[in-house]
């Protein structure tokens, strides 16, 4: 029986005695798998061959002699690196040209190194100090103040208000009533202990009240209703002999017509409209 043959799969030419490649458990001639398979190099733009190494990088390939520094030409194979705008540069290269320089040692900040960016500026994150303790602030929370930063701890001691009710510090948001700071959640009102800020107010013997609380603690008492009558609150009422209505409930007791702008009697503690009052 004749030898069973050993060719190509693409060309057919025997591979007896010749060097090939096995792909998928399929032989090729290096020539055919080179044309068929290999990687084009980005730098030169020729096949990758079987005898050299392939570097890749994002589904891009280079010959070894090529995986270079787009700027200074030097090989970057088993050195850091980085990419930009589709080119690769060492990190020198990188750094000279895109890094940013820490704002306070004014050093190139390098690619991969940890640092620290606010509005517009860089810093190494061992740079990036409070400006009163000089401790390291990282990724805690920080207060610029002037040209200064500072962690909230020293921030407080330093410059911040103490809150008239809970007598700590003030870092947003506070209330100042009569020339003294309060936080939002601690102005309230001293009977109800609702909160006042943004929301209408009123004082007596400097302690703010709400209207409601005022009103019902202080205000006069409508004759008719029973409800306090608020200047306070923009309501309208009547006056008359020591007596006080709301304009709304200023009416005959008897056929309950306003009495607001009209003439009007008085029995006792009764108001009539004059056709009532002479009523017999």
């Amino acid at each position: 029986m004749p030898d069973e043959r050993f060719d190509c799969h693409y060309c057919k030419d025997t591979l007896l005695g010749k060097k090939y490649i096995l792909k998928e458990d399929t032989q090729y001639c290096t020539k055919c798998y080179e044309n068929l398979f290999a990687n084009c190099c980005e730098e030169c733009s020729t096949p990758i061959g079987c005898n050299c190494k392939d570097l890749s990088y994002k589904d891009r390939h280079w010959h070894e002699q090529c995986f270079k520094c787009s700027r200074c030409s030097r090989s970057l194979v088993e050195k850091p690196f980085a990419a930009k705008d589709d080119l690769l540069l060492c990190t020198e290269c990188y750094s000279n040209e895109y890094s940013s320089k820490c704002n306070t040692c004014k050093k190139t900040i390098m690619p991969g190194s940890r640092k620290m960016e606010y509005k517009g500026n860089s810093w190494h994150e061992t740079c990036f100090l409070c400006h009163r303790c000089q401790q390291p602030i990282g990724t805690k929370s920080f207060i610029p103040k002037d040209s200064g930063y500072f962690c909230v701890p020293c921030f407080e001691k330093q410059f911040a208000y103490q809150c008239c009710t809970c007598k700590k510090a003030i870092t947003t948001g506070g209330v100042t009533y009569q020339d003294k700071p309060w936080h939002r959640e601690c102005f309230v009102c001293i009977g109800c202990k609702k909160q006042l800020a943004a929301q209408r107010f009123t004082s007596r013997e400097n302690y703010p009240y709400c209207l409601d609380c005022f009103g019902d603690l202080y205000a006069k008492k409508c004759v008719a209703c029973t409800k306090p009558i608020s200047s306070l609150s923009g309501a309208k009422y009547v006056s008359f002999e020591e007596r006080q209505w709301h304009s709304e409930c200023f009416a005959c007791v008897r056929c309950s017509v306003s009495l607001v702008g009209r003439g009007f009697l008085a029995q006792r503690d009764d108001v009539l409209c004059t056709d009532c009052g002479r009523e017999k």
